[in-house]
């Protein structure tokens, strides 16, 4: 049974019937992860994120499921570690939006010696047990595809393995198993007051003019960036924890290269980007690392920071990436934990669980990163193990994301299968859909014979259905959730298709479309 929550105004004492297990603060990778998870051990959970799903850095990442080689460098063995085994246990999980991806590091006379990279690279290859991914080897780039884009004195290069992820749909598929379960995944809702009282946490929730108050056994601050403006203002509790906010910007140019692999690149500066294939079209560059300062807002790639990015790849690519080449650019901050390092490059990736018992159970999370987001769910459930009654122990390994119940090779078949019932599918399309959503790509395209029994047609290959979807399983409400986090559709979308869509989507709220709270 879902636990009852009873609006209430700013003076009113009621209090819900139920009272959750955990109720967990913010809506990224880190925050749904931990719902799914405790949801699955049959806890009473709760979550509250105060905008869109994944709207903030969890859908401006690098979109990589990586270990993190240079963080080899750093001698971050366990972290690199944990990160790579991850990385399989994810691929079979999550087949249709993760796959495994090729990387290409050319050497570099005046980088890092080629000797140094290839022991960090046997370390890579052997570190996490790696049974899917093909190993490292060594290419030719005067015979190799991988050479063409490349300047002609870059002659060697390593090509090693990771893998890409669709970083958003991944956190919004952790809330949709989470809410199938039993979780109540509230969007649009902010956490405006938390207080203990006694054993239990008395927490209050505006939901766009609408007031809240619900309880809970036990609170997680998962906040990211905000962690830290959870804990001194909204929570108002003295530590001192603080975290590090480090701005990465990515830009996004027209296609550079026309194969599937990606481009690993040294910088004299010391720093590393990648060049990835990107949405059919594109390539992706990314990312960099600045501090971002205490406050949070609306991070920007600078002028500045997308000049380096352009510069940095140019020092390797042939033809040189001008400023007009750029068609989209994206920021995110990285809420990292403050270890006193002196660079935002050498600050720590590893994620640091702060639990305060001083009464009801508070666990804040700093730091992180995508590829152990489910290893961190799972840790932060063993520190509220005394504080909770599961029903069940971790299970998460072995538990496909919604869409993802096929084998980690399969989506080749998948998408013969969904060209062969709909057969007005181009390729481009099936391999769209069934990146986008997997097995549940047949339950969108219904019983549709042509493209007109999928109803209004948005441009892009974005339908009604596929829209209705997104709103009723995947807690769209806007244009900016389906276009550029739910999908990545807006980078091929004229203004006029992006209107049709709004337009739409306000005749939807006006006849009461199905709400996802």
């Amino acid at each position: 049974m879902k636990p009852k929550i009873l609006n209430v105004n700013t003076n009113g004492n009621n209090v819900p019937e139920e009272i959750f297990d955990i109720f967990v603060i913010g809506g990224g990778v880190n925050g749904c992860g931990i719902a799914r998870d405790a949801a699955g051990r049959g806890l009473r959970v709760g979550l509250a994120e105060m905008n869109d799903l994944a709207s903030a850095t969890s859908s401006a990442s690098t979109k990589l499921f990586h270990g993190g080689l240079r963080y080899l460098e750093y001698y971050k063995f366990r972290l690199v570690r944990e990160a790579l085994v991850e990385r399989e246990v994810l691929l079979r999980n999550m087949p249709h939006i993760s796959w495994p991806m090729r990387f290409v590091l050319p050497l570099h006379k005046d980088m890092r010696p080629a000797w140094l990279i290839r022991l960090g690279l046997f370390m890579y290859d052997h570190m996490g047990g790696r049974k899917i991914l093909p190993p490292t080897k060594v290419l030719d780039l005067t015979r190799d595809e991988a050479g063409m884009p490349l300047k002609e004195n870059f002659k060697k290069a390593f090509e090693y393995s990771d893998c890409w992820v669709q970083d958003s749909r991944l956190v919004v598929l952790n809330a949709a198993d989470a809410r199938a379960r039993g979780a109540e995944i509230l969007t649009r809702t902010k956490v405006i007051a938390a207080k203990r009282r006694g054993s239990i946490w008395e927490v209050e929730l505006d939901a766009r003019g609408v007031y809240r108050k619900i309880r809970t056994k036990a609170l997680v601050n998962a906040a990211g960036p905000w962690v830290g403006h959870i804990l001194h203002d909204t929570i108002q509790i003295d530590t001192f924890e603080n975290v590090r906010l480090v701005r990465g910007s990515h830009i996004v140019v027209k296609k550079i290269f026309d194969h599937p692999r990606a481009y690993f690149f040294q910088g004299a500066d010391n720093r590393i980007i990648f060049a990835i294939p990107y949405e059919e079209d594109f390539t992706l560059i990314g990312t960099t690392d600045h501090d971002q300062g205490t406050e949070v807002g609306t991070p920007v790639c600078t002028a500045e920071e997308a000049d380096y990015l352009r510069q940095h790849a140019s020092e390797y690519f042939a033809e040189p990436i001008k400023a007009e080449d750029v068609v989209w650019s994206y920021s995110g901050v990285r809420p990292l934990y403050d270890d006193g390092v002196s660079s935002a490059t050498e600050a720590t990736r590893d994620y640091v669980l702060s639990l305060n018992e001083d009464g009801a159970p508070l666990l804040s999370i700093f730091g992180g990163k995508i590829t152990t987001y489910r290893r961190l769910a799972e840790a932060v459930l063993a520190k509220l193990e005394t504080h909770l009654e599961a029903k069940s122990a971790a299970w998460t390994a072995n538990a496909p994301l919604p869409g993802g119940d096929f084998p980690h090779d399969g989506v080749a078949k998948l998408m013969e299968d969904l060209q062969a019932g709909y057969p007005f599918l181009s390729e481009v399309q099936a391999r769209r859909m069934i990146r986008t959503y997997g097995t549940n790509a047949s339950k969108i395209m219904g019983g549709a014979r042509t493209t007109k029994d999928l109803g209004e047609d948005f441009g892009a290959g974005l339908s009604e259905s596929e829209v209705q979807w997104l709103i009723d399983e995947e807690f769209s409400e806007t244009a900016e959730d389906i276009l550029w986090r739910r999908t990545r559709l807006g980078l091929h979308m004229r203004p006029e298709q992006v209107a049709q869509l709004e337009s739409w989507l306000a005749g939807q709220k006006g006849r009461g479309a199905k709400k996802n709270v």
